[in-house]
């Protein structure tokens, strides 16, 4: 007999002759639809030169198309009680909201027209500039910010897309402007490229005639693909400090370069990592530098592949005489980590950590909608949820601890410090 558990999501997948992609999964429990539509931009496909360029068109997309003015959508939207959620991030570009059943099919078109159709009004583009610009200058005066920019850029230097700002610079962002928007947009947002997610209370068959309906027609060639090279080895250890005098908290980055979501040592160092300072409260490194040594407001480690090799990042916000001996204990615990390696039973409950957090992320249609896309993005597959916990299952202690001797390595960690402190010597 064939149980829930081993059906999983099962969403029905289609793809249309133009080349977009639609998934839908039913969901009967509320009267409402999570709906998230894909396309093959992001930060990674910003023009050279215009760093920040897509994180500016999302800003700009929904203040207009050919047949509808700002005010317009604006007033639609409002008169469903939905709001557009618009993000660009590395590889994707996600337009998404959650409608109820009854306005799917229009607010669907209107999705639609918004992602085909954007008009890039002058005038909300010269006011988009003014909110970047103050985000941008806000991010420069948080230490947690400059941390993990600064490292990110040292990590993937030479204009590796991972090394761009999202958000661009002051400087790229003053040069966008309606030209280079639209170039962005006529190049990266094409049929082939597109995908649409729908979850809740609508069937399948619906979904797939109706995004029939609004995109079926839409010819493009398909987007080149973004190449994403290897960053250069790092060989040595690197230290930088990014001095704000004016702040009472230091902020610390501590990472390295990993692997690609693709490969198949995914699996084992997402289980490695989770031990060394994901679990609970921040695992080996929030039980150490946090709860007994108490030097830490907080500290954690960030495991973030992407199509491209991505970085492990450890976070940690100190007060600033702690910096040293909070890096000094990173340290030892990363050193730890990759001598010792894990032990058999932190290996079992990252194993039931991980899977059983599945049940919680899935939990929403808008949960499921981003599940969707990720493993649309990734080819992994709709039946990925069934499979997951057996990939994780699979993983012996020898697999995750070879990948920690392999890449936890203090003698090469990047760290980058903002924040009210002086480098010894400096």
């Amino acid at each position: 007999m064939t149980t829930d558990a081993q059906l999983g999501l099962s969403p029905v997948r289609h793809r249309f002759e133009n080349g977009a992609t639609v998934i839908a999964k039913p969901s009967h429990v509320a009267p409402a639809v999570a709906v998230s539509v894909s396309a093959r931009a992001g930060s990674a496909a910003d023009p050279p030169g215009f760093d920040g360029a897509s994180h500016f068109l999302a800003s700009v997309i929904d203040r207009g198309t050919e047949s509808r003015s700002g005010d317009e959508l604006a007033e639609l939207l409002d008169s469903r009680g939905v709001s557009l959620t618009v993000s660009a991030m590395r590889h994707t570009f996600v337009v998404s909201c959650i409608c109820l059943t009854e306005d799917f099919s229009t607010i669907l078109a209107l999705v639609a027209d918004v992602i085909r159709n954007p008009s890039l009004p002058e005038a909300d583009i010269a006011t988009r500039r003014g909110e970047i610009v103050t985000a941008i200058r806000q991010d420069q005066d948080n230490p947690a910010m400059v941390a993990v920019e600064e490292q990110l850029a040292q990590l993937y230097p030479g204009g590796h897309p991972y090394g761009r700002r999202v958000k661009g610079t002051l400087e790229t962002v003053g040069r966008i402007d309606r030209r280079i928007l639209r170039g962005v947009h006529d190049a990266r947002f094409t049929p082939a490229g597109l995908v649409v997610v729908a979850v809740g209370d609508v069937e399948p068959a619906r979904v797939v005639e109706e995004t029939g309906q609004v995109f079926g027609d839409w010819r493009g060639d398909p987007v080149v693909p973004i190449a994403v090279p290897s960053p250069p080895p790092v060989t040595g250890r690197r230290q930088s400090v990014y001095p704000m005098m004016n702040k009472s908290q230091a902020d610390i980055a501590y990472g390295f370069n990993t692997i690609a979501r693709r490969d198949p040592a995914y699996y084992a160092f997402s289980l490695m990592n989770n031990a060394l300072g994901q679990y609970a409260m921040g695992g080996r490194l929030g039980d150490n530098i946090r709860e007994r040594q108490g030097m830490a407001y907080y500290v954690f480690s960030a495991f973030e592949p992407n199509l491209g090799e991505g970085p492990l990042v450890i976070r940690a916000g100190v007060n600033p005489a702690n910096v040293d001996r909070t890096i000094a204990a990173i340290d030892n615990e990363v050193r730890r980590m990759a001598d010792r390696g894990l032990t058999a039973e932190e290996l079992a409950a990252s194993k039931r950590y991980l899977i059983g957090s599945m049940p919680r992320m899935l939990e929403t249609n808008a949960g499921i909608a981003a599940f969707l896309l990720s493993c649309e993005q990734f080819g992994l597959g709709t039946d990925h949820d069934t499979r997951l916990p057996a990939l994780l299952g699979a993983v012996t202690l020898d697999e995750a601890n070879a990948l920690a001797r392999r890449f936890l390595v203090p003698e090469r960690a990047t760290v980058t410090i903002a924040g009210p402190y002086a480098q010894r010597g400096a």
